[in-house]
């Protein structure tokens, strides 16, 4: 159903198929440890409840090859009474389109922000404006 590939912020998860809005695509998987006792490895962390995460640092986990946008097609989901957490489509996905989540505002801000954001808008947005900026600059 998908599989994992080169993508404009590193490695990502590609759909091998067609999900349609609402559909579940993947488990977020690992242990659910304390956030505190958490906190040195935040890359691969999603949150379940207040304290409460997944450490989805495992490569076994294949949801955590699934990059950020700022534009996502995805949104993760905590289901089972706060233990598990999986992906669902927010709107349709092709065979071939990068999976894509908004990681949240506070991962965003602490991470993401200060490198400058590579999702595929972001960088179609930049390419965008550098163009039109050397266009407009004298000859």
């Amino acid at each position: 159903m998908y599989e994992v590939k080169k993508a404009s912020a590193g490695l990502g998860l590609f759909a091998t198929k067609d999900f349609k809005r609402g559909d579940r695509i993947v488990q977020y998987t690992g242990p659910r440890i304390l956030f505190a006792k958490a906190k040195n490895n935040a890359k691969y962390l999603m949150e379940v409840d207040d304290g409460w995460v997944i450490d989805g640092k495992g490569r076994d986990n294949i949801a955590r090859y699934i990059n950020h946008s700022c534009h996502p097609n995805a949104e993760a989901i905590v289901e089972d009474g706060d233990t598990e957490v999986f992906i669902y489509a927010r709107r349709a996905i092709r065979v071939g389109d990068e999976i894509t989540m908004h990681y949240g505002e506070d991962y965003w801000g602490e991470f993401i922000k200060p490198k400058g954001c590579r999702c595929l808008p972001c960088t179609k947005r930049r390419v965008a404006e550098q163009a039109a900026a050397e266009k407009a600059e004298p000859k």
